[in-house]
């Protein structure tokens, strides 16, 4: 297991941006596939966006498809997600997951979690 701390959550108004930051300790970082997951009140924890670590490979959900941008830093042993066009379905925690072997839009395929960073926009 990593340990994943987020960052960069808070209140927006619709339409506005904002960019998440998960930065992990360890000293194989690269080796590791990334993710974005987020959970409303009431909801189960969905898929949001995913990157490898060999060739950067990317998926996002439908829902956020051209809006939100994943992408990592290596050397700063960091995982980012630029979210614009924000829209008041998106509000919910959302968490920063990693796992050592598997690339997978799935949360049972991950083995490391985050603690969560709450986004909220407003209408």
């Amino acid at each position: 297991q990593m340990q994943l701390v987020e960052s960069g959550g808070g209140l927006v108004q619709a339409g506005g941006s904002l960019r998440l930051s998960c930065t992990a300790s360890g000293r194989a970082f690269f080796r590791y596939t990334m993710a974005w997951f987020r959970q409303a009140p009431g909801k189960e924890r969905e898929f949001v966006a995913t990157i490898s670590w060999s060739d950067g490979t990317i998926t996002y959900a439908d829902s956020v498809k051209g809006r939100f941008t994943i992408s990592r830093d290596n050397a700063k042993n960091t995982v980012y997600l630029q979210m614009n066009s924000l829209k008041p379905e998106d509000t919910a925690v959302y968490y920063c997951a990693a796992d050592r072997t598997a690339y997978t839009t799935q949360v049972t395929g991950y083995t490391s979690w985050g603690q969560g960073t709450q986004v909220t926009v407003s209408s």
